[in-house]
């Protein structure tokens, strides 16, 4: 882990995540989405200061995490959904603990009280990691999608800052 570095997502970055988005949808376990969505598409929808990549010695893009508003009310402003994705040659090696860690220090200072997340109930090693950061689980939505024609449940997850009240 002493190799990797956190700094913010650019628009140059924009093929290096997109590729590591692919791969994990192409696992099966990561999203009910089949197909990564253009960078401007990627762009339009995740709030621009709360997105991370970790890079490795030699600056090769081992994994990113962004977030999405939970709704357009203000009521709800502190309230933000992400995905964290990692490039399969790279688990293992803490790069989602670092991604992680980098988007509760940036949301917690931004006043935003709750990150939560949907992950597949056999996403085993996500629903491991995002516990140990602090997430619990709230529940199973319980078949809630289609997915490669079969129906899948999500297991909701959050992390409620202890910090923001």
């Amino acid at each position: 882990m002493t190799d990797l570095t956190t700094r913010p997502m650019t628009a140059t970055d924009a093929d290096r995540v997109l590729t590591i988005y692919q791969a994990g949808l192409d696992g099966g376990d990561a999203s009910f989405e089949i197909t990564a969505p253009t960078w401007k598409a990627f762009d339009a929808t995740r709030l621009p200061a709360h997105r991370f990549v970790v890079v490795d010695g030699g600056g090769t893009i081992l994994g990113w995490v962004a977030v999405t508003p939970t709704s357009s009310r203000p009521v709800y402003a502190g309230v933000v959904e992400h995905s964290v994705y990692v490039d399969p040659a790279a688990q293992g090696r803490g790069v989602g603990r670092v991604l992680l860690d980098a988007l509760i220090t940036s949301t917690e200072a931004a006043g935003i009280w709750t990150i939560q997340s949907g992950i597949f109930p056999e996403n085993t090693g996500s629903l491991a990691l995002h516990r140990r950061v602090g997430f619990r689980v709230i529940g199973v939505r319980e078949r809630i999608g289609r997915h490669h024609d079969r129906w899948r449940d999500v297991v909701l997850l959050e992390r409620r800052s202890p910090t923001i009240t």
